[in-house]
């Protein structure tokens, strides 16, 4: 029976492979129902094995068997593992079919998981997967492969269609077959319902999203900081990807959110902080205090988060997966896939031979973008480049720089001749000018030279460039080292080494990138859950983990090794408080007469604890009017005695109705607590509108709080 069962999932991917000819010859729609029709009542294979008794199952209250409960509907199988980039890829034409047809019209999908990674089998952490990709419909734990061998299955994703009596009636393999699979459903469902075959009940379905405990942050993917060891005027800021939440979330070092952008339901659009949407995001660096960019995975776009603007716009693509390989589009033209890291890159022109004068010209910007959807690495250009081999990049284009698109560990080095697997984290080691990737499909950490593109491998993985089943738990040399699904990286200046998440492992390891050495570090005091993503604190001191499934935040001291949660605390309010040294403080509206007046401000600076000024540094401050119509006594000056600034401002007559105008103070401190001596700038905006009851002459006095971490009115 097995052999049959072998034999016949071959000639159903013949005689499906065959149909398709058929249908893009057919010259109207009716002629395509009339070969579906004809198919269907041709198709005589024998039912295929019911599901093995003991099985884990999800999303269900029972588990379920093809002779009883999905008899009388049409099934699709869905056979994945959770750590493949073509089985997420599907999940979305799954979700629109079953919103097309239900399981009362007779349509019931069926995720049959079949593990690649031993860490895959766990059912636990098949739970966390379900939960994180927002799986509704029925999925068993084929923990075994079962099911798979007894087909003889051959890749992940393949999805098999069964009649209503468990009869096999077409296969697919791979992702992209929405359109098509569309009309195998629906011929399908017309063709059992003609026959009276369709049952119409209902299923125990019970959708495991709602086991999940609330908690602040959900399944969070990636973590990155503002600041890195040359970053000194910089503050310390750390932008999370709160994917399962499809936002991201800005916090201090302490752990206070300073800004939350993007809602908790997924969608694409741009905006304000509270207009835009995410869709499972996960990759995150920083270009500047002000400027986040995010890959948003799902939505396969980059969006940039202005933080003094308080907006997200989409710099590439288009919301729609792309399958391009080269690209050099646009970056709003330009459709990508599955972007799972970014990282900002600085260099001068690879060719100084352009140039009459190398001392002249300044570093350029790019983006470095790990895209697990075509297995490579691409670059968005912020500014025209010259980049290897000759190559000129126009300013504000998206293209791939390493990897041809196929799914292999293979170095090269030629860039475009290597292959990645699924990359899914990436660093920058500013000083040797490396970029490490973490390999996940591989299960290695390589490293792509940001000079010559040259890509070799470190540490993991094995040098098969095909076998992508070299994985393990072993700390060692090059590809004696043994690691599981990586997903994120962070290379620590301090030290020289790499850290990485060695995800289905649930450890942390650091690696020596000269000696191409990897050891797990003995954490105390946690026990990860698949981390995600990491980075390196300002002073290489410590970690910051994203711990995907225990949604923490997770502290390393390196030191000690000891490992202390995050609290994340959410304030009530963020209009008083400053949320960024960006974004301004905003003081209440001053309301003027139409003909304008005067506005006379005593700002009062106020330090709390054991805050101080630093001896003999400047404290300056800068006053920013809406236009030159304005007058203000004087523009800047340094504090003085008493820490007081006297401003007094002259306001022309208003030109229109309902006429808003913003002026602001900013301030840039030198300040010192506990023997540290650090910076801090922050701006108070002042809104001014003009009403027939306003005044002639404001007077206010503005007091500013500010204490070591954060300023407030």
């Amino acid at each position: 029976e097995d052999a049959e069962q072998v034999e016949m999932l071959d000639q159903l991917a013949y005689n499906c492979n065959r149909l398709r000819h058929e249908l893009k010859a057919a010259a109207s729609v009716e002629e395509e129902q009339e070969i579906l029709k004809v198919y269907i009542t041709k198709a005589d294979h024998q039912p295929i094995g019911d599901f093995k008794e003991d099985l884990d199952w999800f999303n269900v209250e029972d588990p379920l068997t093809l002779s009883e409960h999905l008899r009388g509907k049409i099934v699709v199988l869905d056979f994945f593992t959770y750590c493949c980039i073509n089985c997420m890829h599907i999940l979305p034409d799954l979700r629109k079919l079953e919103e097309m047809f239900s399981v009362e019209d007779g349509l019931v999908v069926i995720g049959v998981h079949s593990a690649k990674f031993d860490n895959e089998k766990d059912s636990a952490n098949i739970l966390s997967a379900v939960q994180r990709y927002n799986i509704t419909h029925p999925v068993v734990n084929d923990v075994n492969s079962a099911m798979w061998n007894e087909l003889n299955v051959q890749c992940w994703p393949t999805l098999l269609v069964l009649g209503p009596r468990g009869n096999p009636l077409f296969v697919l393999m791979g992702e992209g077959h929405y359109p098509i699979l569309v009309k195998y459903i629906r011929a399908s469902l017309e063709f059992y319902r003609d026959q009276g075959a369709i049952t119409g009940g209902s299923l125990p379905i019970k959708p495991s999203i709602d086991l999940l405990m609330k908690s602040h942050l959900r399944f969070p993917g990636k973590i990155a900081c503002s600041k890195n060891s040359d970053g000194e005027d910089m503050a310390e800021l750390y932008a999370i990807a709160d994917s399962g939440n499809h936002r991201i979330v800005v916090i201090n070092a302490q752990g206070e959110v300073l800004q939350k952008i993007g809602g908790k339901n997924a969608g694409f659009a741009d905006g304000t902080f509270k207009v835009c949407r995410f869709d499972s995001p996960q990759g995150v660096c920083f270009l500047d205090s002000d400027t986040i960019f995010v890959a948003d995975t799902e939505n396969h776009a980059i969006r940039k988060i202005d933080l003094r603007t308080r907006t997200v716009e989409t710099i590439i693509g288009t919301g729609k997966q792309g399958n391009d390989r080269v690209g050099g589009k646009a970056g709003t033209e330009q459709e990508i896939s599955s972007p799972w890291d970014v990282a900002v890159f600085r260099t001068k022109d690879m060719d100084m031979s352009f140039h009459m004068d190398e001392s002249s010209i300044p570093e350029k910007t790019l983006l470095l973008i790990a895209m697990a959807g075509t297995h490579q690495i691409w670059a968005y250009f912020i500014d025209d480049l010259i980049w290897w081999k000759f190559r000129k990049c126009s300013q504000l284009t998206c293209a791939a720089i390493a990897g041809n698109g196929n799914e292999e560990n293979r170095n090269n080095a030629y860039p475009t001749n290597a292959a990645f697997a699924q990359p899914s984290g990436i660093t920058i080691a500013r000083d040797t000018k490396e970029l490490f990737i973490a390999d996940s499909e591989s299960s290695c950490v390589r490293k792509l030279s940001l000079s010559d593109g040259k890509v070799s491998g470190v540490v993991g993985g094995e040098r098969n460039p095909q076998n992508l089943f070299a994985f393990g738990d072993i700390d060692g040399k090059s590809v004696l080292a043994k690691l599981q699904h990586p997903l994120g990286v962070s290379y620590n200046a301090r030290d020289k080494c790499v850290y990485v998440a060695d995800t289905y492992n649930h450890k942390i390891k650091r690696i020596d990138p000269l000696a191409q050495s990897v050891n797990t570090l003995d954490v105390k005091g946690h026990a990860f859950n698949e981390p995600g993503g990491l980075c390196v604190n300002p002073s290489g001191t410590h970690l910051y983990v994203a711990d995907t499934n225990n949604h923490t935040i997770e502290i390393i001291s390196l030191a000690t090794m000891e490992s202390r949660t995050l609290n994340i605390t959410f304030s009530a309010s963020a209009t008083d408080t400053m949320r960024h040294p960006g974004t301004p403080l905003q003081f209440g509206k001053l309301i003027l007469k139409p003909d304008g007046g005067k506005i006379r401000l005593t700002v009062a600076l106020n330090l709390e604890q054991d805050l101080g000024f630093t001896e003999e540094a400047p404290q300056k401050w800068n006053v920013y009017l809406p236009n030159d119509s304005w007058y203000v006594n004087h523009q800047n000056g340094t504090l003085r005695k008493g820490h007081t600034v006297d401003i007094d401002i002259t306001v022309p007559q208003a030109t229109f109705r309902h006429q808003v105008d913003n002026f602001s103070v900013h301030f840039k401190l030198a300040l010192c607590a506990k023997g540290l001596c650090f910076p801090r700038s922050f701006s108070v905006a002042f809104p001014v509108c003009y009403e027939a009851d306003g005044l002639d002459c404001i007077i206010e006095d503005v007091h500013v709080k500010i204490d070591e971490n954060i300023v407030k009115l």
